[in-house]
């Protein structure tokens, strides 16, 4: 499951399985980039506000399914095959679309999302790209281009803040050797409007 030592839940003393409770799937899953916190439950309950809050909640203007997407795409660009498949799961559930779904899928692999996307997004998902790989090299005219193409700058704000969720997230499990042994694949937190239910159904 991991490089590093994990506990279960049935294993779990009451503080840990207090948590867990809180993150649970079905038949009591705990998803393993979750589980993996097991040894610093303070560590999870911090990893599970910001995700709640970056991706899960009535407050964000951009569409989920957007979120998602820059979510798949920044996994893919750091080689996250983890969280690549557990999120484009998520993905093919929101878009009810397995065409759509693929498609979005063919055109990261090909690097042709300007084909996929509409100006306004796909250059939301260029600044997801250049923050990923070259953070160094974000300067404020970049910000101004995403103005230019409709963007608030709250939503700017929720652009920058689920792909640097990402990248915590992908360097969580690539750091770590976290693998999909025994996840089931594609639930979240959906209660969006309580920050506070964290279950993954």
């Amino acid at each position: 499951m991991s490089w590093i030592k994990t506990i279960s839940y049935t294993e779990a003393d009451s503080n840990l399985k207090r948590v867990y409770d809180r993150v649970k799937g079905l038949s009591n899953n705990i998803d393993n980039i979750l589980k993996i916190h097991s040894l610093r439950p303070h560590s999870l309950t911090g990893h599970m506000a910001l995700y709640k809050n970056t991706i899960h909640n009535t407050n964000n203007t951009l569409a989920k399914w957007y979120l998602e997407s820059i979510g798949v795409y920044v996994s893919f660009l750091n080689h996250c095959n983890y969280c690549v498949v557990h999120h484009f799961t998520g993905l093919k559930r929101l878009l009810a679309d397995d065409n759509k779904s693929d498609e979005f899928m063919t055109a990261i692999k090909n690097n042709t999302l300007n084909n996929y996307f509409d100006q306004k997004n796909y250059i939301g998902l260029d600044y997801a790209k250049k923050l990923t790989l070259t953070p160094k090299d974000i300067i404020e005219k970049d910000i101004i281009k995403l103005r230019k193409v409709g963007f608030t700058d709250g939503e700017i704000l929720e652009i920058n803040q689920v792909t640097s969720y990402f990248n915590y997230a992908n360097r969580t499990v690539l750091g770590l050797g976290v693998n999909l042994k025994g996840d089931i694949l594609g639930l979240s937190p959906n209660e969006s409007d309580d920050p506070n239910n964290w279950n993954h159904q």
